[in-house]
């Protein structure tokens, strides 16, 4: 009697009520490691999309200081212009040596609900002709692009709003007031040759006011200022 009592222990399993305890543990701990590892995940993630916002913003400053530095003028034509709306920039082409003059414009625009800061730029221009023709299309890209003029644009950063100011005269002032136009002693040509910027068609400086839209690594007013490379270190 005693031995099968004994039998009847040693047999002795989990009860329903014990497995479903234990079920529920574990169930409960895989919850909590699952959470875990997506916080872990989603930091990662915002870490990485903060890492390419700095780097996308760095790079789109280095080429806005690249085109500028790249001026070029040609006679009796303008190699800067602000209108209020976007920024035109004659330069000189960096891709090979000998290469052409382009016309390069920035302007913002709204793209699926998002104010964009855009680049375009022109083809490689061999004639007077094709520079006063990209000279135009840039103007009319930064209000009513078209298909083949988007296919040129480039989106960088987001922004609420934009301003550029010129610096004349020992003091900013906005570039639609500001004096200054090219050498008229100078004689066109029907061949379109870099030369540099002129100190009479070219502003001491640039001062570009960015106001980055919010949701990035870095909102707020951002201020760059480009000076004119001939010009002192006193300004």
């Amino acid at each position: 009697m005693l031995m099968r009592s004994h039998l009847r222990l040693s047999l002795h399993g989990f009860t329903l009520i014990e497995l479903l305890v234990a079920i529920s543990l574990m169930a409960l701990m895989a919850v909590l490691s699952w959470r875990g590892l997506d916080g872990i995940s989603r930091a990662q993630a915002q870490l990485q999309q903060r890492s390419d916002d700095v780097q996308t913003l760095q790079s789109t400053l280095g080429q806005w200081g690249a085109d500028l530095e790249a001026m070029a003028e040609q006679p009796n034509h303008p190699s800067l212009d602000w209108d209020g709306r976007a920024m035109r920039i004659l330069r000189r082409g960096s891709a090979v040596p000998g290469e052409g003059l382009h016309v390069v414009a920035w302007a913002l625009r709204n793209v699926d609900g998002v104010g964009q800061w855009l680049r375009w730029q022109s083809p490689e221009l061999r004639s007077r002709g094709e520079l006063d023709l990209a000279w135009q299309k840039a103007q009319i890209w930064a209000q009513t692009p078209s298909d083949e003029d988007r296919l040129r644009e480039v989106r960088t950063v987001a922004l609420d709003a934009w301003q550029i100011f010129y610096y004349r005269g020992n003091a900013w002032t906005n570039p639609m007031s500001s004096a200054g136009a090219p050498d008229s002693a100078a004689q066109a040509s029907g061949d379109v040759r870099p030369v540099a910027a002129s100190a009479e068609s070219t502003p001491d400086g640039v001062r570009l006011v960015l106001n980055l839209a919010g949701g990035q690594a870095i909102s707020g007013t951002l201020t760059r200022d480009w000076a004119r490379p001939a010009l002192g270190g006193g300004k």
